[in-house]
């Protein structure tokens, strides 16, 4: 297969991982965009009790022909029952491919981030040829909420982290690992989190984005000294920067 012509329209038979970044149409890439609409079958993640697919209404304005799935999925630390549920999903993708289909994933963010793609790409490897399985980057939590707050996540030396907010033993390690430290889904403990940062004399230091690119749902906040606790999101992105990290030796 020409890889660089699998880029320009789906191909039948394959599968397409297409990040559409935080949920605005416009930072869609146009390899993702022009994926979308040519595929035939879209598959639309939806969290299990929500009454809408963020993903989905991403790319509403490239929909025409195609079928479109929508798939709830757990929102729950039980790794079986999730597998679980992805493999069913994988199964059903490859049986689509099979057939002829050329199906296309949207999961928010980028695909190999924090996102359900990672599972249903995990599931795929056993059931398609690796050389149908196609995954398209999108921007991620860290680059838009950085953007944001318009800083530098990294200069020269720098060494930054990405991960969970939610083993907050891990993220009270990672302060002496790092010179920027980011925390993906901080909206679903953040006030054990800021008790941390207090702990650590870092609130002055962070920043948090939630709900990024979705209207008055949006929130920033750039000094959480200042800041009152409220309940957020589980789409909350937190920027702690703990220094810059010496490269000027001469």
């Amino acid at each position: 297969m020409d890889v660089n012509q699998s880029t320009l329209q789906p191909q039948p038979g394959h599968f397409y991982a297409v990040g559409v970044g935080p949920g605005s149409t416009d930072l869609l890439t146009l390899r993702a965009a022009r994926l979308v609409e040519g595929c035939d079958t879209i598959i639309a993640p939806q969290a299990k009790g929500a009454a809408r697919s963020l993903s989905l209404e991403t790319v509403q304005p490239l929909i025409d022909r195609q079928e479109v799935v929508v798939v709830n999925y757990p929102m729950q630390r039980d790794g079986e029952k999730t597998q679980q549920r992805w493999q069913q999903m994988a199964q059903d993708i490859a049986k689509r491919c099979n057939s002829g289909q050329s199906v296309v994933q949207l999961t928010l963010g980028d695909p190999l981030i924090f996102s359900t793609s990672s599972y249903l790409l995990h599931g795929l490897t056993d059931l398609l040829p690796t050389a149908n399985l196609h995954v398209v980057p999108g921007i991620s939590a860290f680059q838009i909420s950085a953007s944001r707050l318009a800083e530098a996540l990294t200069v020269q030396e720098d060494r930054l982290t990405l991960m969970s907010a939610t083993d907050l033993d891990a993220v009270e390690q990672a302060f002496g690992q790092c010179e920027t430290l980011v925390l993906y889904k901080a909206g679903t403990c953040i006030q054990e989190l800021i008790d941390l940062l207090g702990q650590h004399d870092l609130l002055g230091r962070s920043q948090l984005v939630s709900c990024c690119e979705q209207g008055e749902h949006e929130l920033l906040v750039d000094d959480l000294s200042r800041w009152d606790v409220q309940p957020l999101n589980y789409m909350t992105t937190m920027i702690v920067k703990l220094g810059r990290r010496p490269w000027d030796k001469g």
